[in-house]
């Protein structure tokens, strides 16, 4: 949920944004020093990160850690002023059958709203990122869809929690798609 200076922004879905890449940038210019040594690479993830997506205007950052300590990561990121999200859905998630670990930071206030979404490198939550990133880059189809779902969806669940809710199941519909993908193409992450 978000915290108190982040509750002005409504739920909107707005058309792809030029800035986002660079928005990006910014942000893993922040983590990376703050996670030297134990970050195996920062990524540009979710919607934003794919041209041409319709998203909420919040950039989502997956970085992919050699593993994941939450106390340490907890301190070493609010160090640099990022804070961890205390919801029980973001300290741990399901994706492909398999329970992961994550840990979900919050920009510092005032900053460029986004995501920083810690995973152990390797795992199935962190293939899931990257899958979803990847299909919806490479199927304008399936990416035309999505964008004008998450826009529909907007319009009739203005709450967050209820937006996400009922995005989740429509999200494994479509990583379905995604993994029939990865397997025609031989996708593998990068």
């Amino acid at each position: 949920m978000p915290f108190p200076d982040e509750s002005a922004h409504p739920l909107t879905v707005v058309d792809y944004q030029d800035e986002w890449p660079r928005d990006f940038e910014r942000v893993a210019r922040e983590l990376r020093p703050a996670l030297a040594g134990l970050a195996v690479a920062v990524d540009h993830v979710g919607s934003t990160s794919v041209p041409g997506l319709a998203a909420k205007d919040c950039i989502d950052v997956q970085v992919r850690m050699s593993s994941l300590d939450e106390a340490r990561d907890v301190a070493l990121l609010a160090a640099v002023g990022f804070r961890c999200r205390p919801e029980p859905w973001n300290r741990s998630e399901l994706s492909f059958g398999h329970r992961d670990p994550k840990l979900v930071f919050a920009p510092p206030a005032g900053a460029r709203r986004c995501n920083v979404q810690l995973r152990v490198h390797g795992r199935p939550n962190s293939r899931y990122t990257l899958l979803f990133r990847d299909y919806l880059r490479a199927d304008d189809r399936a990416r035309d869809a999505w964008g004008a779902f998450k826009r529909r969806l907007a319009q009739s669940a203005s709450d967050l929690a209820d937006y996400g809710q009922i995005k989740a199941p429509a999200t494994d519909a479509l990583m379905a798609g995604a993994e029939r993908w990865a397997a025609q193409t031989g996708w593998t992450p990068r």
